[in-house]
């Protein structure tokens, strides 16, 4: 018997271990077969506990439970020059003929929300989609501390009133960062920058093209925004910003000397901000240089006593420098133009062709400041900005006395001040670039 097993075994190896392990899994569902057994709940007794709960609407009329779904609905926007009162209450949400029949009449609503173009726009309307109070906040100019405010509420007896007050702005701290694919307005749109951000951060790194950017060039900046109410009305100054042009590191930092203009630096103290700017119309090419040329209207051999920017009609126009206007209207053949007289009381500036001035004579302005925007009035064949520079009243080529304008320097009494400073904005720019790479991954 042994030795048959034993052939059995040497036959049949598997055959055996699954037999052993067949055995010890029985064994095992046994014991747990064991381990589980108990009573069958379906046989326990069941008993019934009942108690008095005080209903929540005790004493309530049906009015009164209807007023517990009355709650309100909140939408921001902003203003198109488009806009009319129908239009504008569709794109917040709001169905009420009452309320747009309001803002047709309104003479305030008329006067600051209708053809104006990008004036936030805050609204308050019922579960039933009826307007309770729209709010338009807008900054009235550039340089103004103070924005306005139009309010149209409607009160308990369903009536409309309409107000317009100002308040002080306020001003916050936002940082951001940017990985570079195809532009910089691509990279700053895509980090939720505002425009004049990026226009900045081109002013600033002069010396960066960008319009050969490399992909994989990245950015980090610090800019103010100014608030009304807590709400965001546009970006105010960068204060500090780098940024990563293929192996080469660019950083700058605002900083304002006590009793002088602030400008920007790199952080070893070196200025960046020359007298000058070397454009008056932001990513513009020239189209006509300090040159003799065909005139495009007289057909002959001119010497052309400025510079022309190609540029859209309605682009904006900026001083390339801190001065006074000197002269701000129509001029013959320039058509709408502005002189600027400059700190440097020799030189002047020349803005030609302009479709709208936005300064008046004797006005001051500084260096990058709006005076008007890009046109073709006065002797011009299509949309450009005609620039001339005059030096002691003779013309100048443009380019070459910009180019040799001198940079603002800080002097050594405030040097320590402005290492502190320098450090601080470090980390700030190192904060911003973490969240340049959070944002990335």
């Amino acid at each position: 018997m042994l030795a048959q097993l034993a052939r059995s075994i040497q036959r049949h190896p598997k055959r055996l271990t699954a037999a052993i392990a067949a055995l010890m899994l029985s064994a095992g569902g046994g014991a747990f077969a064991v381990a589980s057994l108990g009573p069958d709940p379906a046989e326990l007794p069941v008993r019934t506990l009942t108690q008095t709960v005080p209903s929540l609407v005790d004493g309530s009329t049906l009015a009164d439970l209807t007023d517990l779904n009355d709650f309100s609905l909140y939408r921001t926007d902003y203003t198109r020059a488009s806009d009319t009162a129908e239009s504008l209450l569709q794109r917040l949400g709001i169905a009420d003929p009452g309320a747009s029949a309001f803002l047709r009449s309104n003479e305030l609503a008329r006067q600051h929300l209708f053809s104006r173009n990008g004036r936030l726009v805050s609204a308050e309307a019922s579960n039933d989609h009826q307007l309770r109070k729209l709010t338009v906040r807008w900054i009235q100019d550039e340089t103004s501390q103070n924005f306005e405010r139009l309010v149209l509420e409607r009160d308990a007896n369903g009536k409309f009133s309409a107000t317009v007050s100002s308040a002080p702005l306020t001003t916050s701290t936002r940082l951001a960062g940017g990985t570079i694919h195809s532009s910089l307005f691509a990279a700053t749109d895509a980090a939720g920058l505002p425009d004049a951000v990026a226009v900045q951060i081109a002013d600033i790194f002069e010396e960066v093209n960008f319009h050969r950017l490399h992909k994989g060039d990245r950015f980090s900046v610090i800019y103010e925004t100014l608030e009304a109410d807590g709400e965001f009305l546009r970006s105010g100054r960068v204060l500090a910003a780098e940024f990563h042009n293929r192996d080469k590191l660019y950083q700058a930092m605002w900083f304002q000397e006590p009793g002088k203009r602030g400008s920007y630096y790199a952080m070893d103290g070196s200025s960046l901000r020359r007298a000058y700017l070397s454009s008056p119309v932001e990513f513009s090419r020239v189209s006509s240089g300090f040159a003799m040329r065909m005139h495009p209207i007289h057909n002959t051999w001119r010497k052309h006593l400025g510079t022309d920017f190609a540029a859209a009609t309605g682009t904006k126009v900026r001083t390339v420098g801190d001065g006074v206007v000197e002269f701000a209207g129509w001029q013959n053949g320039f058509g709408n133009v502005v002189f600027i007289k400059h700190s440097n009381s020799s030189h002047v500036t020349v803005y030609a062709h302009l479709s709208r001035i936005d300064v008046k004579k004797g006005q001051p302005v500084e260096q990058g400041q709006s005076i008007g925007a890009v046109g073709a009035t006065g002797w011009a064949t299509g949309p450009h900005l005609h620039f001339e520079f005059r030096v002691n009243g003779v013309h100048q080529d443009p380019q070459t006395v910009i180019a040799k304008s001198e940079a603002n320097e800080i002097s050594a009494k405030v040097r320590q001040q402005f290492k502190q400073h320098a450090e601080f904005m470090h980390m700030q720019l190192a904060s911003a670039e973490q969240i340049r790479q959070a944002s990335a991954q």
